[in-house]
């Protein structure tokens, strides 16, 4: 059974969370605090954390950081904060996704099918992946699919590969600028609108609404396979 560690400091939402989690037949530990969340997520080791930004102990993104201090497991936020930068900060600490409130419980549950898939991938699980009609091996760089014949630049090669390894995970803008460019550049963020545009160009069937290299506004970007 999967265990989710729920981190708010409103009863309610609380209450709600461990009502509906519990019905699907998830075990749900919860904590009220940041403190109460490390040593919680330290004692009982949760599957999965649902976390709130604002909580009176602690920042949210400090929590997130002693979290990845010691574990990879799949972090969601659930906050009230809108802010751009309060969400590009929390994805830079290592959360997962990001979900603003009010926000609809079926959307929850989704998220966190989706980031339980993906917990815990093999080094061979992405080494192929499919975008629309062309079918890419990462270990080779090569690209198979309908004429004419596709061509990355190595800066594109490293760009897809990364979203690629990481696939539904929102990843920032920084994150990607950072890893893929360098700390240098880690506000250019007009090298990333372009090469997503050169990427979808090339690989997606409709370029204009792609279906797999999608922009998440305000937040950065996710492969969704």
């Amino acid at each position: 059974m999967t265990r989710i560690l729920v981190v708010d400091d409103e009863p309610q939402i609380v209450r709600a969370l461990r009502i509906n989690l519990r019905a699907r037949h998830y075990e749900v530990d919860t904590a009220a605090d940041g403190t109460s969340a490390l040593q919680a997520a330290a004692n009982f080791h949760p599957d999965l954390v649902v976390l709130d930004l604002g909580l009176p102990d602690l920042p949210g993104a400090e929590v997130i950081r002693g979290l990845r201090g010691w574990t990879a497991i799949p972090i969601i936020v659930l906050s009230g904060r809108t802010e751009s930068q309060d969400k590009v900060e929390a994805l830079d600490a290592g959360a997962d996704d990001y979900i603003t409130k009010p926000f609809g419980i079926d959307e929850l549950l989704a998220r966190i099918r989706a980031v339980t898939r993906r917990s815990q991938p093999s080094e061979d699980t992405a080494a192929t992946v499919t975008i629309g009609e062309h079918t890419i091996d990462l270990g080779t760089h090569t690209i198979t699919g309908p004429p004419p014949p596709v061509r990355l630049t190595p800066t594109e090669w490293q760009l897809l590969e990364h979203l690629t390894r990481h696939p539904g995970k929102l990843l920032s803008q920084r994150t990607l600028l950072h890893d893929v460019w360098g700390p240098q550049y880690s506000t250019e963020t007009n090298y990333l609108r372009q090469y997503m545009a050169r990427l979808r160009r090339k690989l997606e069937a409709d370029p204009a609404h792609p279906r797999h290299l999608l922009t998440e506004p305000g937040m950065g970007y996710r492969y969704r396979p």
